[in-house]
């Protein structure tokens, strides 16, 4: 079997596969006609189990439909080769954020097959306040395959594409359909709003911000206007807050000019959280027993601190967030990293996004260099294997795709400070695995590739009656410590990381969707376009 990125390849660019054992390949143009072949030398690979050899055909660089055959006859799926390969699948993977809008009708005319009625449109509840208190909370993105709203992975994700518009504003040019379309405003901060104007409802006057908005515990597979459970808003917390800081600040400097007004509320609601942070210097968190939902805890809040102030200081020019920034990096945090709990590569994001000379060049330097360090300790982990991907069997954990999709953000940006192109050809590479090029031969956003997933544990896919998935969804992946009752250690004895993975509704710990496992995605895109 050889394995390939589904969506196809881009003109001019490097294009590998992989096959799988090894051995000899032929190359086919789409009228049959052998354009390439040749043998790839196996190489033994503990993600995936077994030997497999890499597959360079960056010499076939004609616009045409293409597939492979191995040695055993075994053709692969049929794969495009032209230029702007992946428009449709960025237009997907930042659409998908629309139809996890909450509180709101999808129409026909935006959503088409995938309508519904509004949501969740019921007041929340303060948990712990007396008297009982409750808040209008309408809007705001469900997080994942349930419908809970949670701050900091929603500011995360928003963070993730901000910082791709600053970096590539050109490649969000194209419109989304989404009800906001033709206002003025690119459309990439047209949805982001989405989800910023719902973060300041979960504000306090102090500037503290709730942690997150969920029923008591999940609902079942149900569509999200049948969702009657009681919201609940869960008390404040210092990443929530942190993060809100940061990044209402990215906002207020992205949207000023688009929307002053706009931008206006932003910068206040960042400088209230900035405030709550002075006044609260330890971490805080309290996830309620009585609340059975997705918890999304942290132990240290200093890197959503760092990414907050690296923010604020651009916010306001105040020197005391530089001193706040070096005192917080003595702890020597990971400055590279991009999820949801571990956001220092957040802060080095903000440094690289910033008007030239606006950071000392010390701490400019700081990041630049640990991001090249991680970008060659990728390099070396990706030039190992034969799938060229910068995992190691322990990295297959829960969202392992979101792993690798901000490895590729790394090395993208570590070409960009290098001008190495070898960074950027190891980040198409962690691209080509997402879509397809990996021992389960799967493509892992839906709607594109041949072999595409096509069963997201995602309660409106489940629900919703259709057979085919909204397109753009991106599964959280192989997961080496799976545990559902479709994917755990006896479903998958034996198999290899990389084929630790159930293409079920059922397994949550291989399957699940994320709006933060589809904005690296869009982030890669974007820099790639």
């Amino acid at each position: 079997m050889i394995a390939v990125n589904q969506a196809g390849y881009e003109v001019g660019a490097a294009k590998h596969a992989t096959v799988m054992g090894g051995g000899h390949f032929r190359l086919y143009s789409a009228s049959g006609e052998v354009v390439l072949e040749g043998d790839a030398a196996p190489v033994a690979d503990e993600n995936s189990g077994g030997k497999a050899g890499c597959i360079d055909f960056t010499s076939v660089d004609a616009a045409g439909t293409y597939y492979f055959e191995d040695a055993a006859g075994q053709r692969s799926v049929t794969f495009p080769i032209k230029k702007k390969v992946y428009a449709d699948v960025f237009r997907d993977a930042l659409r998908m954020l629309y139809f996890q809008r909450c509180g709101i009708a999808l129409k026909k005319e935006y959503a088409g097959v995938y309508a519904h009625a509004a949501c969740h449109c019921m007041e929340a509840k303060l948990l712990y306040s007396e008297p009982a208190e409750h808040r209008k909370l309408k809007g705001g993105w469900h997080d994942a395959g349930d419908y809970g709203r949670y701050v900091t992975p929603g500011a995360v994700t928003i963070a993730h594409l901000l910082y791709a518009y600053l970096l590539k504003p050109k490649a969000f040019k194209q419109s989304m359909n989404i009800p906001e379309s033709g206002n003025g405003m690119p459309d990439v901060l047209n949805e982001c709003a989405w989800e910023l104007d719902w973060i300041l409802k979960m504000q306090d006057k102090d500037g503290g911000v709730h942690h997150k908005a969920t029923s008591a515990s999940f609902v079942d597979f149900i569509m999200p206007e049948d969702d009657q459970l009681e919201p609940v808003i869960t008390p404040v917390s210092s990443l929530a807050t942190a993060d809100t800081a940061a990044v209402m600040a990215l906002a207020t400097r992205v949207y000023a000019p688009f929307d002053e007004k706009r931008a206006g509320k932003y910068r206040r609601c960042a400088l209230k959280a900035a405030k709550w942070l002075k006044e609260n210097p330890g971490l805080q968190f309290k996830n309620p027993s009585e609340i059975h939902t997705g918890t999304y805890e942290d132990v240290c809040d200093a890197d959503e601190r760092l990414w907050a102030a690296a923010e604020l200081f651009l916010l306001t020019e105040d020197k005391a967030w530089l001193w706040s920034m070096r005192m917080i990096l003595e702890v020597r945090l990971n400055i590279t990293a991009l999820g949801w709990a571990d956001v220092g590569g957040l802060a080095g994001l903000a440094v690289f996004t910033a008007p030239k000379k606006s950071f000392p060049a010390d701490l400019e330097n700081k990041f630049r260099s640990s991001w090249l360090d991680e970008a060659e300790r990728l390099k070396k982990l990706a030039k190992a294997n034969p799938y060229e991907l910068a995992l190691r069997p322990y990295d297959f954990v829960w969202g392992s795709n979101m792993r690798v999709l901000c490895n590729a953000m790394v090395l993208l940006m570590a070409g960009s400070f290098s001008k190495d192109k070898e960074y950027t050809d190891l980040a198409r590479f962690q691209l080509d695995y997402v879509l397809g090029r990996n021992a389960m031969d799967t493509s892992y956003v839906t709607g594109h590739g041949e072999r595409s997933f096509k069963d997201p544990h995602n309660r409106p896919t489940v629900a919703d009656g259709i057979e085919a998935p909204i397109p753009g969804y991106v599964s959280g992946g192989p997961n080496y410590r799976p545990g559902d009752t479709m994917a755990n250690a006896e479903t998958l004895k034996g198999a290899a990381p990389m084929k630790c993975y159930v293409d079920s509704w059922k397994s949550y710990s291989t399957n699940e969707i994320a709006i933060y496992w589809n904005s690296p995605l869009v982030f890669v895109l974007a820099l790639l376009a």
